[in-house]
């Protein structure tokens, strides 16, 4: 290859990786999108759902003990008798079923808790789909919120180097000193600093989702959702019958104590009597060669089939002491579900009262921010007629930069707790994420 061809194909190749990284960093990303991606890669999603599925194998009645085994065995044993020299060779053979006909009805209360534990499964798995998809919604929008903090400290910059290079063009003309054109610089450079961080935190916050998603730490996303809360007016007795009926993770405790309640029939079952049955057939054959007689020789083919009665009439007391020991079990998960369901109304009344007020802070964010951007115009102004020093308007921009960064971090908040409430009471697998 020449040199020439060489640089060209150098030269094509960069083209072709620009132009495909470019194309990359325009795939949009929306929030749904992003919830798609997570429910098919999330980690913690994939492994619950596994979980699931072998709860749902497990769920047979060839679990139960309902159905019979069939077993086959063979032995052979060869014998010399080396006084007599007589040799020996006897072989064995059978098929044999075993069938539990009645077990005081274990079978069926075992089948109904494979079906409970299958569902339990399911249970756990949708309060994994429920945190990971908050996660998302909560990861995704503190993309925005730091793209907006960045927009802001760059806003920010942007004055602060304005100011600069005005200092510098007074000083270039006398009209400044030297101490008001380093403490511009510093105060430029400050706000550079400020925004540069933020650049890595932004990037992080982008992994962070990468991660939720299960996509690589380097994929890159246009996020096309607007950086707004829906401000939506909630009454408490609605979150209230929706999280009774709604929330996962009570269902899941619902479905704990029927299956404590079936732990007591379990151990009634031990009061009923066993009825079983063994069927098959052995085939034995046997052949006998002493030394100058004749070879002899047996065979016998056996069925059999036989049923057997038992029952324990006496253990001691371990019977009832099982049975008590299961209804105590069944009194502390009735308290242990009344405890999370108190618990859940207790943080649904915090969750109700904070988002209430991270409503009105906004409103009040929402007004300062005006506020703040008005004065700020105002004391450019009169910062470059000479009617404030430097300190006054540096004091009004660090005013306009806290009261622009309260206000995105009050959107924030109130996502967060909109999202909060969505969870609380089972919203997120109850309607469609738009």
């Amino acid at each position: 290859m020449s040199k020439k061809s060489f640089i060209f194909y150098i030269f094509i190749t960069v083209i072709v990786f620009s132009t495909i990284s470019v194309k990359s960093q325009e795939i949009a990303l929306s929030l749904s999108g992003a919830i798609e991606k997570a429910l098919e890669n999330n980690y913690g999603i994939i492994i619950s759902k596994s979980q699931a599925e072998i709860s749902s194998v497990n769920n047979n009645w060839g679990q139960t003990g309902l159905l019979p085994t069939v077993g086959f065995n063979v032995s052979s044993s060869n014998n010399q008798e080396l006084i007599n020299n007589t040799t020996s060779n006897f072989v064995n053979g059978g098929v044999g079923l075993n069938w539990t006909i009645f077990n005081g009805f274990r079978v069926k209360i075992t089948k109904d808790n494979l079906e409970k534990l299958e569902q339990l499964a399911k249970g756990y798995s949708a309060v994994v789909v429920e945190n990971t998809i908050q996660n998302v919604i909560i990861a995704y929008y503190n993309i925005l919120l730091q793209k907006e903090r960045l927009e802001v400290l760059k806003n920010v910059m942007d004055l602060s180097k304005d100011r600069y290079d005005y200092e510098m063009i007074r000083f270039e003309v006398g009209g400044s000193v030297t101490y008001n054109v380093l403490l511009a610089k510093n105060i430029y450079l400050e706000d550079k600093a400020s925004f540069l961080n933020q650049e890595v935190i932004l990037r992080t916050a982008v992994r962070s989702l990468n991660f939720l998603l299960g996509e690589e730490a380097s994929a890159v996303w246009i996020f096309n959702e607007e950086f707004a809360s829906d401000i939506t007016e909630y009454v408490f007795g609605d979150l209230l019958d929706k999280m009774i009926a709604g929330n996962q993770t009570l269902k899941n405790q619902y479905v704990n104590l029927l299956m404590q309640k079936n732990e007591i029939e379990l151990q009634k079952s031990s009061l009923y009597p066993r009825l079983s049955l063994s069927a098959g057939i052995d085939n034995s054959y046997s052949w006998i060669k002493p030394e100058g007689i004749p070879t002899t020789s047996t065979e016998a083919l056996t069925p059999y089939g036989n049923l057997s009665l038992n029952y324990d009439i006496y253990t001691g007391g371990a019977r009832k002491r099982a049975m008590d020991i299961a209804k105590i079990s069944e009194g502390i998960t009735q308290i242990e579900t009344d405890e999370m369901k108190h618990s859940l109304t207790n943080q649904l009344f915090n969750e109700y009262d904070i988002y209430n007020l991270r409503k009105t802070l906004l409103d009040v964010a929402n007004e300062s921010l005006e506020a703040a951007e008005m004065n700020l115009q105002i004391a450019d102004e009169k910062f470059k007629s000479g009617a404030i020093n430097s300190f006054n308007y540096r004091d009004i921009q660090l005013s306009y930069l806290n009261s622009a960064l309260n206000q995105l971090q009050s959107v924030y908040n109130l996502i967060y707790s909109n999202t909060t409430l969505t969870r609380l009471t089972g919203g997120f697998l109850g309607e469609n994420i738009q």
